[in-house]
């Protein structure tokens, strides 16, 4: 009999390295790829479940404040819930998102390919933007978004862009792999414009401020003509009147005096800008624990009853920004368990890019925790205008790729993959 681990783990690091390959190509192409990715994992981690607890305690010490987050996150969901009579639903989506933790000890475990992510984000990318471009062209839909809402395609869009561009820096030494992360680089973000969505935008300066620190690391020729070329398409989409971009940008600016000069809210700005002083009323009066969503709308509506909001505010289904709405819902307890999820992730990518290898992108973690950071800093940018954790699409997609790319960091720091 043949014991030697290195073959007996061979099924497991081709399947999972499938479905890392499989989260993001799915993603935005069907309905059912991101839930269908989560159940696998799961399932998977339960198959496997002696190796992935040897891994996840392996490396608890790096990872423990990552998951405790996560965790922390659903006890104080799971509390409100039991407090405030809640349906339970509303732990469904803290519940699944903690249990995307079992991606991060299946893929420390099996010990998976980081280079299966990166072709599925580059893959995924290239086969959205024909998807949106038919829409958008053929069909003629103003704001297409495949088979979400055009707000969360173009994000998840841009993730994927961002993404595929750390797995192009990962793999410079390798023309054909680097190609099409390149093409995916640039797909993804087209995709992402040809949704019409502006927040992803948002998110693509707060990128620019960390793919900007580390510049200097990309040494290869092709990386800096793929941060080129990015530039390039995203001055075209600006300079391309048929697209609207640069109507868009005018539009919003447009529609926030028009609301602040005269209370105008009926436009896309002019709304969120009512939300969110709908929101600052509902903390004032709840600043601790907020309240349920279900009251948080009953008070939107006395509000507008009294005249102190349009009542357009009710025709919203959420608040249209992340960091007001675990506010309003969670008060000043729930904002700080909300926020760990997103800096205890961003922190664990950020020391790794600090650390690793000193000056040399070519140093094994890298590319990994480039691409973990800019999917927080994404998430960050995309809920300054958007309750993107609103779907659980969104959150989903959010714990499975940081818990992905969080095993694919460990890995790297074995010189894995």
């Amino acid at each position: 009999m043949n014991s030697n681990p290195t073959n007996t783990r061979e099924p497991m690091r081709v399947w999972i390295g499938a479905l890392a390959f499989l989260l993001p190509f799915l993603s935005l192409v069907t309905s059912f790829g991101v839930n269908l990715a989560s159940f696998l994992f799961l399932v998977s981690a339960l198959i496997f479940f002696k190796p992935c607890r040897d891994a996840l305690v392996r490396h608890w010490p790096e990872v423990r404040w990552v998951v405790l987050a996560f965790l922390l996150h659903f006890l104080f969901m799971l509390a409100c819930a039991l407090l405030r009579g809640d349906k339970m639903n509303v732990v469904e989506k803290p519940v699944r998102t903690l249990l995307s933790v079992t991606v991060l000890a299946a893929v420390a475990a099996s010990r998976a390919p980081r280079r299966a992510l990166w072709w599925g984000a580059s893959a995924g990318a290239v086969a959205a933007l024909p998807f949106i471009a038919w829409q958008r062209f053929a069909l003629h839909i103003e704001r297409p978004g495949g088979f979400v809402n055009s707000i969360t395609f173009g994000d998840l869009a841009m993730l994927l862009a961002l993404l595929a561009l750390a797995g192009a820096i990962d793999m410079r030494d390798r023309p054909r792999d680097a190609l099409l992360a390149g093409a995916g680089a640039l797909a993804g973000l087209a995709a992402s414009v040809l949704s019409g969505t502006r927040g992803g935008w948002a998110a693509l300066v707060l990128a620019a401020l960390v793919l900007g620190r580390h510049l200097r690391r990309i040494d290869s020729r092709r990386g800096r003509a793929l941060l080129a070329a990015g530039v390039a398409v995203l001055a075209a989409a600006w300079f391309t009147p048929a697209l609207g971009v640069q109507e868009r940008f005018a539009e919003g600016v447009h529609d926030a005096r028009a609301w602040y000069e005269g209370g105008t809210v009926w436009t896309n700005v002019g709304t969120r800008l009512e939300l969110w002083k709908g929101a600052a009323m509902l903390i004032r009066e709840h600043p601790l624990l907020g309240m349920d969503f279900d009251a948080c709308r009953a008070r939107l509506a006395e509000f507008a009853q009294a005249g102190r909001l349009d009542p357009m505010v009710l025709e919203l289904p959420h608040l249209h920004n992340d960091g007001l709405q675990a506010l309003a819902t969670g008060g000043v307890i729930g904002f700080a368990v909300w926020a760990a999820t997103m800096l205890a992730p961003l922190r664990f990518f950020l020391r790794r890019l600090g650390r690793d290898g000193g000056d040399d992108a070519r140093a094994p973690q890298f590319a990994v925790a480039l691409g973990g950071a800019l999917v927080v800093l994404g998430y960050i940018g995309f809920g300054l205008t958007e309750v993107i954790f609103w779907s659980m699409k969104g959150s989903l997609f959010y714990a499975l790729m940081v818990f992905l790319l969080m095993g694919f960091c460990l890995n790297a720091k074995e010189k894995i993959g």
